[in-house]
């Protein structure tokens, strides 16, 4: 039983879900964090020692018990001002949990519902922010050493069901996208695209589902709006966090490619989604994630539409920068590679419980972000079998910190 008495924040800081990432400068090591939902634009650089002290921000650790911890540590004491001038920057930059965190994200609620359509937030940054730019660049994934060229597909006139394409920064995975996406060209297309992608901040409700349109350098996608009504009546509370579509590159990342690729306008209905292999030992996260794949399943078959399902995300991430002690050598990549194909291999066979079972079997060593919105595919496609097309890594940081990613076709 819980006491009920509310913490003092200010004493027991809660940190929010942050991203980090270790960089050098010198011969400094250093650890610098930022906010991946965009409701903080800030981002801090943070000495090892003051990383040691945020890590145990988590609401159970009181400012005197961060210092008795780092005096075990580091052998020094920490004095109390230190921690709470940290804290207070901290809050300023809205990374802890609290009220005005609460109140920014309520004004950021609002303002995104406000919104006529769902802006390109990584034009410029992640691909060719004008139009004719951004056509040019895509084909170029296409027909570079690494892509797939414009040779004739195997699965010519047959109706794709599904792709699994990376979430990677599109500069560096772009050929590997367009593996996927090569098997739209000559395929019977679908009515519907259903999208969906890695919630890389979390998610509350484990799913958020926008009905807004999205708009990139080559027009706006239309969010289908048939679909999306008859889920809002069946799930209305897996709408309720649809700004976490405002800043998540996951779905964006795939427009291009699709517009490219299909030509003329198509709708879509964009899904993020947020939870691991093992949190499915959960009875709350099964229950929910049960839910709300049984209502999208049920909507889309009695939409009578023909739907192409595609899973965003990437697979494995190996290094200190998620949480490794040491570096990936070649020899823990490979086996690492090995895994992932492995892994794959239930994927290919349309598989949902065993690739689930495959993840928890290795306690999700090697972090599969991407397990959530392929798992939600093998839930809904209709499909005979899936094939994986091509497979790659990308490194993160100066730590040779490593994400993999694959792309695949079902049909």
């Amino acid at each position: 039983m819980t006491s009920g008495v509310v913490k003092d924040p200010t004493q027991y800081p809660v940190l929010r879900n942050l991203q980090f990432s270790p960089i050098k400068q010198g011969e400094d090591q250093l650890v610098v964090l930022w906010d991946p939902s965009g409701l903080s634009k800030e981002k801090l650089v943070l000495p090892l020692n003051f990383f040691f002290i945020v890590q145990h921000f988590d609401g159970d650790h009181s400012i005197q018990d961060i210092g008795a911890l780092y005096l075990k540590r580091f052998g020094e004491f920490l004095l109390p001002s230190k921690v709470e001038q940290l804290v207070a920057d901290l809050d300023e930059k809205l990374f802890l949990e609290g009220s005005r965190t609460e109140q920014a994200r309520e004004q950021a609620r609002l303002a995104y519902r406000q919104q006529a359509l769902r802006p390109a937030a990584f034009a410029g940054r992640s691909y060719e922010a004008d139009g004719a730019k951004l056509k040019k660049q895509v084909d170029g994934f296409f027909s570079s050493g690494e892509g797939p060229d414009f040779k004739p597909s195997e699965n010519r006139g047959k109706l794709i069901k599904g792709l699994v394409a990376p979430t990677y920064e599109v500069k560096q995975a772009g050929p590997v996208y367009a593996w996927a996406y090569k098997e739209l060209q000559e395929c019977e297309r679908p009515d519907v695209y259903v999208i969906i992608g890695t919630a890389h901040a979390g998610l509350e409700h484990l799913f958020a589902v926008t009905d807004k349109d999205f708009e990139t350098p080559l027009g706006v996608v239309k969010a289908d709006r048939m679909i999306l009504d008859r889920l809002k009546e069946l799930v209305p509370e897996y709408f309720e966090e649809d700004i976490a579509h405002q800043s998540e590159h996951a779905i964006e990342f795939q427009l291009p490619f699709l517009q490219t690729t299909v030509g003329k306008p198509f709708t879509m209905v964009p899904v993020l989604s947020s939870f691991s292999a093992m949190s499915l030992n959960d009875s709350t996260v099964r229950t929910s994630v049960d839910r709300f794949l049984t209502a999208f399943r049920d909507t889309l078959l009695v939409s009578g539409k023909t739907v192409c399902i595609i899973g965003a995300g990437e697979l494995a991430h190996l290094g200190m920068r998620y949480g490794d002690s040491a570096p990936p050598t070649d020899f823990s990549f490979h086996r690492s590679m090995q895994h992932d194909l492995e892994m794959l291999k239930h994927v290919e066979e349309l598989q949902p419980e065993p690739f689930a079972q495959y993840i928890q079997k290795e306690q999700d060593q090697r972090r599969i972000s991407g397990f959530s919105p392929i798992y939600s595919l093998l839930r809904l496609i209709h499909a005979e079998k899936g094939q994986v097309l091509r497979y790659d890594r990308g490194i993160t940081d100066q730590y040779n910190s490593t994400v993999t990613y694959a792309s695949m076709a079902f049909f």
